[in-house]
């Protein structure tokens, strides 16, 4: 499956942005879909994911801010992002994994070229 994410911009601290990720493949559905970030200096980090069944996890960073979604029918996943702050200032990967676990980074075999998301205070 290969990938490609948008949205990324530059937004207030407090401010909402909505990452889209297209994605290629006729077995789209089969893969749980998941969110990274990688701050200028700093180790990739999870943010989010959806499985398959449709169920989500997400980091205690994030939790309460940010949505997961997906729409199997148009191949596409969605990152709902709310109340922006600027610690969420980050390079926004979409990955795919078949892998159960997925809220490590490096269990995604199929990365997107990334979106920058700039938040300011």
């Amino acid at each position: 499956v290969q990938l490609q994410a948008s949205g990324g911009g530059l937004v207030q601290a407090g401010g909402s942005l909505r990452l889209s990720c297209a994605a290629s493949g006729r077995t789209f559905s089969n893969y749980n879909m998941g969110w990274s970030r990688q701050a200028p200096g700093k180790e990739r980090e999870f943010v989010t994911a959806m499985r398959w069944s449709g169920s989500t996890s997400y980091a205690d960073a994030v939790k309460g801010r940010f949505t997961c979604s997906r729409d199997n029918a148009k191949n596409m996943v969605y990152l709902q992002m709310n109340s922006l702050k600027p610690e969420d200032t980050a390079v926004y990967f979409c990955a795919a994994t078949t892998s159960v676990v997925v809220t490590t980074p490096g269990r995604y075999g199929h990365w997107g070229q990334g979106t920058l998301v700039t938040v300011s205070s």
